[in-house]
Parts: C-alpha cells; structure tokens; sequence
C-alpha cells in the first residue's frame, strides 16, 4: 500500500493528537531533567570560582645561606650558592638576582623575600673575601653601609603537590605582560572580548567535520578551553562536547572577561617535569626560562603562548625545531594583528629559543629528604591543607652538603664495586649528616639513585648495627667512675654464656683471637667483642639496654646479651639520632628537618623551636668522645686519616654485622654527626668490614665539606692526669714517659710511680708520632742495659696535651 504526503501528514497529526498529553509530559521531563543538569553544572562552577580556585601545593625550601664577616666562604663558593637559586652573572648587576666578580669578591643585588620571620627587601651589595673567608659585607648606596648580617634567599627544594602532582605559581592579571595576553588572543581565541563564550561559527565547522567523519575538531575558545581544564575530563565526545558549551556560557553569565582569563592564565597545562605537571605561565616561566614571566622577551612569550596547543608535541626541549616553527607562527598572527610591528618580528624571528636544558626533578630533587619532611609535617598537618593551601614550609637541608653526601656515596660505591669486581649497583648505601649544635638534618640520601623517589634507606632501612652499640656499654660503665676509667683493664677471654630459651652464646673478637687484659680504651678502639660484651653482663644487660631510649631510641631491643654488639636493627636516621647525643655532650637534641612553616600570605604558622634535654652527665661523655677519637688515631678507623686530617680529632666507629653483610661507620666533628651505611638490597653479604666500606664514604664527605675540629669543652669535674698507661700509676706532670688522659676527679689512679730514668733517647724525649709503639733504653738494677717496649705517648697524650 502506497502512502501519498497528505496521508502521512494526517496519520502524524492523530499520533500527535491521541498522544499529546504524553508528548507533553515526556518534554516536561526532559526540560526538568535539562534544567537539573544546568543547574548542578552552575553550581559546580559557581563553589569553584567563588571559593578555592586552585589547589595549591606546599612549597618546602631548604636552608637560607647566612653570610656574615668572618664566615669561611671563597667567591667560587658564593657564586655558586647564588646560582642555584637561579642568580645570573650580569656586568651591571642592578637587577634583582644578579651579581658579577669584582676585584676581592663579588657585587649582587638581591631579591625580595619573605623568611619565616618577615620579609626582607631587595639589596645591593658588595661582599670582599681575604684569606678563604668573608672580609666586608657592605650595602651599597649615597653611603656604603656595613651590615652584620646577609640572608640570601633560600632555594625551593620541592613541594607536596595535589593528588596529580599539579604545580603552579599563581600570577594576577596585573602581572601579566600585555605581550603575552596579545600573543594568546592572537592564536587561540581573537574574539574572546566579544564572544558569549562560544564561537557558533567554530562548534558549527567541529559538528560538521564530525558528523561527515572527519577528525573529532575541538572548535574551543579560552573559555571552553579553561572549562574542560578546570571540570571535564580529556575526553572527545559529542556529550562531553555539550557539557563544555553550556558550561562555558554560564561561566561567562557569572563572570567577567578579566577573572576568567586571570584563571586560565594560571590553570593551562604547558609541561611535564617528570611527575610533576606545569601549570600557568608563571611556572612555565622559570621552568623553561629560569626567569620571571615579567622578565622574558617577546620570542620567549611567543614560544609559551606557542606550547599552548599542545606541550607533549610542542616540547622546546625534545624537539626544538617544532617548537621554532610554531614559536613563528604565534609571532607571524601577532604582527598581522598589529599587535607587533614588522620590525619587531623581525628581530624576535631571527633569536634563539633560549630554552635552559636541565635535568628532570619532578617533584624533588632531594626525594629522600622530601619523604622525611612530609613524615614530620604529618604529625601536625592533615594530608588535604599540605596539598592545598599553599603553605611555605623552611627546612634544614643544606645544598651544599646535600651534594657532597650524594657524590660521596655514588664514587665510593662505584669504586669499591670496580676493586672487588662485583657487577654495577650491587651495594647501595645511605647517608645522615645533622649539626652537632641543634640536631638540624642538613644531609639525607636514600640510596644511591639520590634522585629516584623510591625506597629510603635512610629512614626506612632496618639493618643490624653491629659494633656501632658499643659506645652505650662504655659509656654505661664510664658512668661509674669509681669502678670505670679508660685505662680500667678488662678481661677479654673466652666467654660461653648460657641464657634460659636460647644457645649458649660464644662470642668471638673479628680477628678469631683473644687478648687477655686490655684496657678499657684498646677494647673500643680495637673493637674487641669478647671483653665488651663481658663488661655489658658486668654491668647488667637491662642496664645498658635501658638507656637507649634516654639516647633517643624508641624502639629496646631484647634483653639478650648479644644485643651488647649489636645484634639489633635500627635505621641510620635513628643511628644519627644516638650518636647525636654522644656529640652534643649528653644532651638529647631531636634531629628536625623544618624549622618553620607560614601561609602562603607568608603569616607565621608554626616554628620547631629547639628542644634540648640532658640525658648523660657530661664528664662520661666526655670520655667517650675521646676514646672513640682513639677509634680513629689508632683504632678499627685508623685509616680515616687518608680522608681526614689528624687535626680535625674526628670522633667515630666502624661497624661490622654477621658474615660482613653490613658495613657501618657513624662519627662526629665539631659541627657535623654522619652516619653511613653500605650493603646489599638483598641481605647478602656485602664482603665489607665498616672500615672498608662505609667509613670511607664518610670520609670522602668530610673530605670535601671541610668539618670544624673536635674540641669539646672540659667539663668541671673532669681533671687531666699524666700516667702509666701499663702499670695504672700517675706521674709527676712533668715525666715526659707517661700519657695525659682525662679522668672524672676522684677516679685517677691514686698510687704516684717514679719517672724512669733515661739513660738515652732518640732525640726528643717524647715519644715518637710515626710508630705505635716507641723503644727506648732503660738501666735495670744489675747494671746492664736492656731494650724494653714502651707504649707510645699516644692519641690522648696528642688530644689533651
């Protein structure tokens, strides 16, 4: 049967007639159901705009450089300080963050800042240097003016960034060059002042190419393209297409031109740096350009604006030619605008892109240290407002010894695998530098890869210390001064202990021999187990055991004998925490990595103000100090001296774990307490003793960060006495045979002994630096002349004389 037009009209007409109050209902529900939809999208828009636009990142700096007349400082080292806060070499450096060499040191100009306590205005300066240290420190002006003090602002090490690691540096539109905003309407949007937030013309050329079959065409003005940036997701379909135009009309019902640009002028994507995502021209700014966006010239503008179509292709440092082209083009539309004249063209055409090439940090390039800091800040802050609300968060970490923990670690490491002929990146290690004077973490590597952010060594790893427990069992027994000296002899015989619930223990010396009666001060510089752990049972293992937390240790060990060396596991950043006390004279300094933390308006929020308890009466302490110097003149660490120099009087102790699995050293100077530890991922012996392994790691730092001497202050009850380091006899002070050793008044040998007799010497009457023990020629009573070995006017005599 055949239909003629007017038969179908008719049958149309009495569906719609006998269905209309459906028909009516179905639209009445559609518009309902698209007036809801509008009016959660409105909604939606209005809480974002009208509250928190951005989510901002905390950003975490390290440690303000502090310059002052005195301080040992070379021009070298101060240039490169300022270079890495992103300071440039300028022959008239009158700008913010530059400076140039002058005949006796350098001349900068320094930027504005707000520390933690206030801010601080841009300067002038001239700084002069003589004899490897900082001789004026003068601002300059109608009169040179000498100043105390110089903070040069502290580099941005990090931040704790949004669930997709999303950074910007937020600018106002005030801010903005009027270049750059001419380049972005030029390329991406030329009606954007007239529009309602859609182009018709554009969405009708997309809806046409997309229904013929040709490519999904976006057709965006910077309106629809800060919506689907700020709301949608990258997904291209029709709906999502939809969503985006309505979306952006009620974005420009409620707000004007100038508020809308300002938000997408910080919210465009323009780069990755490894994990994390550049956000807004600012930040692009100093990531591609290490300048300001006020800073830049029109071809670096031009390249920025040029990016916006696509950073993953437009990448200007993988592919730079791309980026030239489409830099051009960007500058071709401005000056076919008029926004540019021919001759500024020209001359921007014709420069380079001027990219800055650096190496991928993401969100750090200290992760390790990074971690830390998080950890600590958790305590006090929830997870949302570190990630969010833009908080200025100053830490302890010092760049410079940072690098030099970091070097340190990789050359030694790689070294000692090429000696050993063990393959590549077998060992791994971890490094802790903190500050003897207020337990500020300057230095923390996590692994070898110092820049992967993966797992932390140094706060994380949980391996056997070894020998580095024995300083508790002597500093536990130093304690007791009338049973305990440093030339107390102990028994260092065989031992078999038999403990209920466990095998009898039968420790042995490293060297698999027994020394019979050595003094105190032999056993810990040499290490020997078998009289330690008979002086830990002596004194009672809980004893000993007990103090650990007193030193900072949280978590006791078990109460077995062979946790006197040892036989527990910690963490170097809690091994640094122990020896931290040792260096800080008995005072339990907690190690800290933020120093404050302010708003990003830069109001103060919270300091960590030093906290210091004394949990060791000094005097013990003091005499371990300088029994575990002898560690190092003439001990297990004796070959520290190829790194560090006798005079610095290092205090430190290697340590050895079961089957040469783990290597440790952990030692103190007069500014500095680091800890290393070597060995293996996979718990397989490393083949390193902690002399052999990471005592020279610790070396190679001191070597290159050149630590203050270990001069620690007398305390009152501790006297200076002149012995017999054999027979346990004092000497007149002024018998050149004795050794001066410091004693907690009351403990020193009570017996006086007669000087010996010198029938001859060999030149001078001290005893010889170059040999551990010294020969000399003394007359017994029948007359005939003997050769008699002598110990050496050793370590103590060279510590204290």
């Amino acid at each position: 049967m055949k239909f003629s037009a007017l038969s179908w009209t008719r049958l149309t007409f009495d569906f719609l007639k006998s269905h209309a109050k459906a028909l009516r209902v179905t639209a009445l529900l559609l518009l309902l159901a698209l007036s809801g939809y509008i009016l959660y999208l409105d909604i939606t828009i209005r809480e974002a705009f009208e509250g928190r636009k951005f989510a901002l990142p905390a950003r975490v700096y390290g440690r303000a450089l502090e310059v002052y007349p005195g301080l040992k400082l070379t021009p070298a080292q101060l240039a490169g300080e300022l270079q890495a806060v992103g300071y440039h070499e300028n022959p008239e450096p009158n700008e913010a963050a530059t400076y140039k060499y002058t005949l006796n040191g350098l001349e900068l100009t320094t930027r504005e800042f707000v520390f933690g306590d206030g801010p601080q205005a841009s300067q002038h300066l001239r700084i002069e240097f003589a004899d490897g240290a900082v001789s004026l420190l003068q601002e300059r002006g109608a009169a040179d003016t000498d100043l105390p003090l110089l903070r040069i602002e502290p580099p941005l090490i990090g931040g704790i960034y949004p669930g997709h690691n999303e950074d910007r540096a937020l600018l106002r539109l005030d801010q903005v060059p009027k270049p750059l905003i001419d380049a972005l309407i030029s390329t991406e949007d030329r009606k954007f002042y007239s529009h309602w937030g859609i182009d018709p013309r554009g969405i009708a050329r997309a809806l046409y190419k997309t229904l013929t079959g040709q490519r999904i065409e976006g057709g965006s003005t910077i309106t629809q393209q800060l919506v689907k940036n700020f709301f949608l997701t990258s997904e291209r379909t029709l709906t999502r297409k939809g969503t985006e135009v309505l979306m952006a009309l009620l974005l420009e019902m409620h707000y004007g031109k100038d508020e809308i640009l300002e938000t997408y002028l910080n919210e465009i994507f323009l780069g990755q740096d490894a994990t994390r995502a550049i956000h807004g021209f600012g930040l692009a700014s100093h990531f591609y350009f290490d300048r300001p966006l006020d800073r830049l010239e029109l071809q670096e503008i031009a390249t920025l604006v040029g990016m916006v179509k696509g950073p993953a292709v437009y990448d200007p440092r993988k592919s730079p030619d791309l980026v030239l082209q489409r830099r051009n083009i960007v500058l071709q539309e401005m000056v076919r605008l008029n926004v540019i004249t021919q001759a500024q063209f020209v001359e921007a055409r014709q420069k380079p892109l001027g990219v800055i090439h650096r190496a991928p940090t993401g969100t750090s390039p200290y992760p390790a240290f990074l971690q830390y800091v998080h950890r600590q800040l958790q305590r006090d802050y929830r997870e949302e407002d570190l990630r969010s609300e833009g908080l200025r968060i100053f830490t302890t970490l010092d760049p410079r010894v940072q690098r030099q923990a970091e070097e340190a670690l990789t050359l030694r490491l790689a070294e000692i695998e090429k000696a050993r002929r063990l393959p590549a990146n077998t060992l791994e290690g971890a490094v802790v530098v903190s500050s003897t004077q207020n337990g500020e973490i300057q230095a923390l590597v996590g692994g070898r890869e110092a820049r992967y952010a993966g797992y932390n060594r140094a706060i994380d790893a949980q391996r056997p210390i070894g020998s580095l427990a024995k300083p508790i069992v002597f500093l536990t027994a130093l304690e007791e001064p009338d049973r305990y000296t440093l030339i107390t002899p102990l028994d260092d015989s065989a031992l078999v202990l038999r403990q209920a619930g466990t095998s009898d223990w039968k420790p042995q010396n490293y060297d698999h021999e027994y020394h019979g009666q050595v003094q105190l001060r032999t056993a810990l510089a040499n290490s020997y187990n078998v009289s330690t752990a008979r002086l830990g049972i002596e004194l009672g293992v809980d004893n000993v055991l007990d103090k650990l937390p007193l030193y900072g240790i949280e978590r006791r060990p078990p109460s077995f004998a062979s946790s006197l060396l040892g036989a527990f596991e910690l963490s170097p950043i809690e091994v640094a925490q122990l020896y931290q006390t040792f260096a800080d004279s008995g005072f339990r300094t907690p190690l800290r990595a933020i120093r404050e933390i302010v708003t990003a308006e830069g109001q103060p929020l919270q300091r960590y103000p030093l906290n210091v308890e004394p949990v060791a009466a000094a005097a013990p302490v003091y005499l371990l100090t300088a029994a575990l110097q002898g560690v190092v003149s003439e001990g297990t660490a004796k070959s520290l001296g190829n790194w560090v120099p006798a005079e610095v009087k290092a205090a430190g102790k290697t340590g050895t774990t079961d089957d040469l699995r783990d290597s440790w050293f952990a030692g103190y100077t007069g500014d500095r307490v680091a800890v290393v530890w070597v060995g293996r991922d996979d718990n397989k012996p490393s083949g390193l003793t902690g002399a052999s392994g990471a005592m020279t790691v610790w070396g190679e730092l001191m070597k290159n960060i050149q630590p203050e001497p270990l001069q620690p202050a007398v305390p009152e009850d501790i006297e200076l006495v002149n012995v017999d380091p054999v027979g346990g006899k004092f000497y007149d002070m002024d018998c050149k045979t004795g050794v001066i050793m410091p004693f907690i008044k009351g403990s020193a040998p009570a017996e006086r002994a007669a000087c010996p007799f010198f029938a001859a010497t060999t030149g001078n009457e001290a005893a010889p630096a170059a040999s551990a023990v010294a020969i000399t020629v003394v007359q017994p009573p029948e007359g005939k002349p003997e050769v008699k070995h002598e110990p050496q006017k050793n370590w103590l005599q060279r510590l204290f004389n």
